[in-house]
């Protein structure tokens, strides 16, 4: 009876898992769409693209449209229409002249917190300041600025300011504020209203520029990351902070061919685009960093397009060094940059809804992004061009969080200063990787023992402990090997550990991280926690396993070595982190562990014994 109950819950797990893959819908397919956008080969000449155009707009009740009027050129045009018709017209005839038959998904701009005005910040003697010691830019309210004081601006600031670099803003536009007015500008686009003042009515994309290039040391408002790098307003989102893939995609060419240096994306939604997915390439190939917002929606992987490759994408931390609450965290996230939380928010000047400039702090990713664009200017401007070598140059210079097992921060936390002087040698030597090595502790040998990255001598450590165990038992008590035992002493001890760091975009990562842990992680693997479960981390699992498994005869070895690899990772969590729940005391955990890696070594010992009297 036993055996079938087990067999039962094997077979419904399996069932519920196998299931739940299948139906998982993917990010890629979520995003929402009202028109379908067709993007006709090149080849194809014009009079057959007009008899095409007028032969859907027969057959379907539609009036094809180009979607801007820098479509024309790469014959980008779009339909009404929903999943039915898309379906419909990439089976038809239709299909052999296009390259693209997609949804013309909408992304929005990430959605901020509730907005703080400068009076309340002003107000809140709490509020995150620079020391006043510094030595800093004449602005008003710079000391309000914690977030550039976190990503040490002022030393990046004594090699560059990000002269000579233009840096695109896709986003709602740009109104140039009172603090943006000595802020450089290059002719940008609005690709919503199809006119070439590309102003904001919404505040959100002034904002994010403000981060970017705000006027500094004008003895006025906030300062900006690369206040001396040029802006270049590209609006593709509405009023409503609504916009389409087709006008981000030609924003982004726009940007290219009109000689930007790093493009900024606060933005973002489901639904994968080819179209977008070619325009980055686009400008990755033309030497041009594009960096986009992870999402606010607490997510496990980035929205898109940060998700989208040869995008940086950004999570966002809060004053305190946190994740941010909102932030995503996950597959997709390159690195992170102040973005605010309820213990502060990011200051600019921006418009409010009657467009009138003033000081707003928001929170989001969307905050976050601008930052890390500003400290790619810098960059760019040290002398350092690739796109690849840049990304490069902000990882290695990136504060390490050591632990992160979720992936919230990606390399770590934006570090301007640090960055900016990597970028200065001008190319990214085995001497500088070396340094990185050595300053971010993996030469050292305490990094490896305090858990490090991977956690791999501790993972070894339990993976050999277990093994040693067995053999010491199997001198007293001789019993055979099996691939059961030595499954039983992996999962027990350390689990497939090397899969816990694996992100997949569109599938749940929890599985991954299951698999990657031992019985006595599992208690707290899927919150990301260092601290072990009470319950998980002693003798109860195991008494579990060997009383339901001893009577199978492949089984119950299974349940022996699951027994004594959670003895020898207990035995090896408490020498190395003998952090538990409740537990705040460390020689408190340390005893509690030991004292369960020794009542599970008893419990293998017990059962091993009972073995040999049946056998």
């Amino acid at each position: 009876m036993r055996r079938l109950i087990l067999l039962c819950l094997f077979v419904i797990g399996l069932v519920s898992a196998v299931f739940g893959f299948l139906s998982f819908q993917g990010l890629a397919a979520k995003g929402e769409f009202e028109t379908i956008l067709l993007d006709f080969r090149e080849d194809i000449p014009a009079e057959v693209i007009k008899q095409d155009l007028q032969a859907i707009a027969q057959q379907y009740n539609v009036t094809p449209q180009l979607d801007n009027k820098f479509s024309e050129q790469d014959h980008v045009y779009i339909i009404k229409g929903d999943r039915q018709r898309l379906n419909a017209l990439q089976k038809s005839s239709f299909a052999k002249a296009t390259e693209i038959i997609e949804p013309n998904y909408i992304y929005k701009l990430t959605p901020p917190a509730k907005p703080v005005w400068l009076g309340q910040i002003l107000g809140n003697e709490q509020s995150q300041e620079f020391n006043p010691s510094l030595i800093g830019p004449n602005d008003e309210y710079y000391s309000k600025q914690w977030n550039l004081h976190k990503i040490g601006v002022e030393g990046a600031w004594t090699q560059t300011k990000g002269s000579g670099v233009t840096v695109a803003v896709i986003d709602t536009g740009v109104t140039q504020v009172r603090d943006l007015q000595e802020t450089k500008f290059v002719q940008g686009y609005d690709f919503v209203n199809d006119r070439v003042e590309a102003t904001d009515d919404n505040g959100h994309g002034t904002h994010v520029a403000g981060t970017v290039a705000q006027a500094t040391n004008n003895k006025y408002g906030v300062a900006g990351v690369a206040y001396e790098a040029s802006l270049m307003p590209l609006k593709v989102l509405s009023a409503y902070g609504g916009g389409t893939v087709a006008d981000i995609a030609e924003a982004i060419k726009f940007a290219v061919d009109k000689g930007a240096d790093v493009i900024n994306m606060s933005l973002g939604g489901g639904g994968e685009s080819q179209l977008l997915k070619d325009a980055i390439n686009y400008a990755h190939n033309k030497g041009v960093v594009i960096i986009a917002a992870a999402g606010n929606e607490n997510d496990s992987s980035a929205s898109y397009p940060a998700r989208y490759p040869h995008v940086i994408g950004v999570s966002a931390f809060g004053p305190d060094g946190e994740k941010a609450p909102y932030s995503n965290f996950g597959a997709g996230v390159d690195i992170s940059a102040p973005g605010g939380s309820d213990a502060g928010a990011i200051l600019q000047e921006t418009i409010n809804e009657q467009g009138e400039g003033v000081f707003l702090g928001l929170q989001g990713t969307s905050m976050a992004a601008p930052h890390v664009a500003g400290v790619a200017a810098l960059i760019k401007a040290s002398g350092l061009k690739e796109p690849d070598a840049i990304l490069e140059v902000l990882k290695q210079s990136a504060r390490v969080i050591q632990d992160d097992g979720l992936n919230y921060y990606g390399a770590g936390q934006l570090n301007a200063e640090a960055a900016v002087k990597l970028a200065a040698q001008g190319q990214i030597s085995f001497q500088d990787f070396f340094r990185w090595l050595r300053d971010n502790g993996y030469l050292n040998p305490r990094f490896w023992f305090d858990g490090g990255a991977v956690a791999l001598l501790p993972k070894i450590l339990m993976v050999v402990g277990s093994y040693l165990l067995a053999w010491f038992l199997r001198v007293y008590l001789p019993f055979p090997w099996s691939w059961s035992l030595s499954s039983g002493l992996i999962f027990g001890s350390s689990g497939l550990f090397f899969l816990k760091g694996i992100y997949i975009f569109d599938l749940p990562q929890w599985p991954f991280r299951v698999l990657g842990s031992s019985i006595p992680e599992l208690g707290n693997t899927l919150q990301g926690s260092d601290a072990l479960n009470p319950v998980f981390a002693s003798v109860l699992i195991p008494i579990v396993l060997i009383a339901l498994l001893l009577g199978h005869p492949s089984w119950k070895w299974f349940a022996i070595g699951s027994t004594l690899g959670v003895a020898a990772c207990l035995t090896v969590s408490a020498v190395l982190d003998p952090a538990v729940w409740g537990l705040n005391d460390v020689n408190l955990a340390r005893i509690f562990l030991i004292i369960n890696a020794l009542l599970c070594y008893a419990l293998a010992r017990l059962a091993l014994k009972n073995e040999e009297k049946t056998a």
